[in-house]
């Protein structure tokens, strides 16, 4: 019997862009300390696990989840990154137009003005989990590539920083998500 392609997906801890409630994108913030100890909150979930790929997105965010929920460096793979945002990247949430933010919210059909369109976005992310060989990989990636990977699930799955969730990729199921507990994270609207 083959194996399946299980993915355990990691959303990388707050970044500063998040605290401020600003759109990230594919610009390369730092975490803040509140992400630190999130990745490092990861260590329990991750220890003793085996995994035949660990990989990140080759933004910093990522990286350092990474390393600081495994205390080693990840490969990393451009395919992780988040949606490009284009001319909105960088921009506070609250002046980013409505109907832009609601396009991005609702996730079926949005281009940023000069950034990535949505279903190239999608299967770029998708791309990546078609390419993997059968075994358990573990990517440190965003909250967009997340929630393009879930649903393709029939899922809808935005996790908060730090939150973390399974799926066999083969079978197209969702296996579990551990959401940080931090309800402060939970409610900001944005998927930077």
């Amino acid at each position: 019997m083959q194996r399946s392609v299980e993915i355990w997906l990691v959303r990388h801890g707050e970044t500063t862009a998040n605290a401020a409630n600003v759109l990230s994108g594919w610009s390369d913030v730092a975490l803040t300390p509140h992400g630190e100890d999130q990745a490092r909150a990861l260590k329990p979930l991750l220890a003793g696990k085996a995994f035949d790929g660990i990989w990140s997105s080759d933004l910093r965010r990522a990286i350092a989840t990474a390393e600081l929920a495994l205390g080693r460096a990840p490969r990393t793979d451009a395919r992780l990154r988040e949606m490009c945002f284009g001319e909105i990247e960088d921009r506070p949430w609250s002046e980013v137009d409505a109907s832009l933010r609601d396009g991005l919210l609702g996730f079926v059909s949005f281009r940023a003005p000069g950034g990535e369109d949505l279903e190239t976005f999608k299967a770029r992310v998708k791309g990546f989990a078609d390419a993997l060989a059968p075994g358990r990989h573990l990517a440190f990636t965003h909250g967009g590539a997340i929630r393009a990977l879930t649903m393709d699930l029939g899922e809808d799955r935005f996790l908060p920083n730090g939150g973390l969730c399974a799926v066999d990729w083969t079978r197209r199921t969702l296996l579990f998500v551990k959401e940080t507990p931090t309800p402060d994270l939970v409610k900001r609207p944005a998927p930077t």
